[in-house]
């Protein structure tokens, strides 16, 4: 039987029962079917268009598997573009990062500008009348778009639009996008790291409530040390909570803080020189937005996953994370802090600080996460254990942050790809 055939998900609504089977994390042939039927068909993350500020600025980066150049033209457009010579294959851009009105193939000298365009052939009076530059620009992915800054590239050319495809996660994106008037920037620098695991432990773990106290003590014996009030307080289910299917396999958490966050909410270890400075960024938020959106701008904090593999958590600093499976059983991951573009260097500081101390590869959380995933995948090992249950707060009306709704989401949308016979898929298509 085709394997592909296959159910990979238990989904009881009335039962209240919900399991994936682990074959999810360990099966080679699941890998293959994801990186066809998933990362081929979906909307994937490629960078932000701050990260190429200027005429030529160019990003080199592995994009689901595929070496992408993300660049700003001499004419100011932004273009996704494939790092392969169309000569004979070779990377045409060898550098991460930098600024070039050309890119030269280092084995042909084959030259293309900013946009693209082939502009230099060594030896073209060998080629005969049948040969055409245009014919043999870089190639861009079937589609590219952008939202908010975020660009994204799709290799279906009969999927739907960006747009479209975010569904109830442009509002989240928003909420990150409108904290400053002037737009949102990359900070300088890249965490780039690994882990020995299925890449979904990640997706997982990345809006997972219930793992919190337990996994992260640390954090929050650092959090009361440094003068953060967390006492009358319940972290785990704050008064303020939600998890919300977004459509399309994408899902968030939402919820108050305990913890400060640079945009506009104080708290003591920011110091007391920084309350007035604080309250007057709320102030101008209250006169933008209104009362409560700037109140979920500003104080609440939020995971948000937008499907397959692109995490951004807007917390006491704004991550944005992604990660692609080199194995079933190892991930490579990259992730950036986003920041407002007129920050100033104070508020810097303490974003970054932020960043690093919680979410960066050495923090309180990236290491315990790290171990606990690859933990999951050793007890993967066992095959006589062939399911893990998502089950949690399944029949709750509203269920909390530490329910697991926001996986579900995920594993529905997986599954339904997955297993979606191949013929319909060719029909949709068409």
């Amino acid at each position: 039987m085709d394997k592909s055939a296959e159910s990979y998900v238990i989904d009881d609504q009335d039962a209240g029962l919900f399991r994936v089977n682990r074959r999810a994390f360990t099966d080679p042939e699941c890998l293959a079917d994801e990186r066809r039927r998933v990362f081929d068909k979906c909307w994937i993350y490629v960078g932000h268009e701050s990260e190429v500020s200027h005429a030529g600025d160019y990003r080199s980066r592995n994009v689901a598997g595929r070496p992408m150049i993300l660049v700003r033209g001499d004419d100011s457009v932004v273009r996704v573009l494939l790092n392969t010579c169309t000569h004979r294959g070779s990377l045409v851009c060898r550098q991460k990062s930098g600024n070039a009105k050309t890119f030269q193939c280092p084995y042909h000298a084959w030259t293309f500008n900013s946009r693209g365009q082939l502009v230099g052939v060594p030896g073209e009076d060998s080629y005969s009348e049948a040969f055409k530059r245009d014919d043999m620009a870089l190639v861009a992915p079937p589609q590219v778009d952008n939202y908010r800054g975020f660009i994204f590239a799709c290799f279906d050319p009969a999927a739907d639009s960006l747009y479209d495809y975010l569904a109830g996660a442009r509002e989240y994106l928003d909420l990150v996008a409108d904290q400053s008037e002037l737009g949102m920037k990359i900070v300088s620098g890249q965490q780039a790291y690994s882990a020995r695991a299925n890449w979904k432990l990640l997706v997982e773990n990345s809006y997972d409530g219930y793992h919190g106290l337990p996994t992260h003590q640390r954090y929050f014996g650092f959090l009361s040390d440094i003068g953060v009030e967390l006492k009358g307080r319940d972290v785990a289910t704050p008064s303020y909570q939600k998890a919300v299917d977004l459509g399309n396999g994408h899902a968030v958490v939402e919820y108050e803080s305990a913890w400060g966050r640079p945009i506009a909410h104080w708290v003591a270890p920011f110091g007391e020189h920084r309350k007035a400075h604080f309250a007057e960024v709320r102030r101008r938020f209250d006169a933008r937005f209104g009362a409560e959106r700037a109140r979920r701008i500003c104080e609440t904090s939020r995971n948000l996953g937008i499907f397959p593999n692109l995490v951004i958590n807007d917390i006491m600093a704004i991550t944005v994370r992604t990660f692609y499976p080199v194995s079933p059983d190892y991930m490579e991951v990259n992730a950036w802090a986003l920041a407002p573009a007129d920050e100033s260097a104070e508020d810097s500081a303490l974003r970054l600080d932020n960043f690093l101390t919680f979410l960066g590869p050495g923090g309180f959380a990236t290491p315990d996460d790290v171990e606990m995933l690859e933990s999951c995948q050793r007890g993967f090992a066992n095959r006589e254990v062939g399911w893990s249950d998502i089950s949690r707060g399944m029949k709750r009306e509203h269920p909390s942050i530490t329910d697991e709704l926001q996986m579900r989401a995920f594993w529905r949308r997986w599954n339904q790809l997955m297993t979606e016979p191949r013929l319909k898929r060719a029909r949709k298509a068409a």
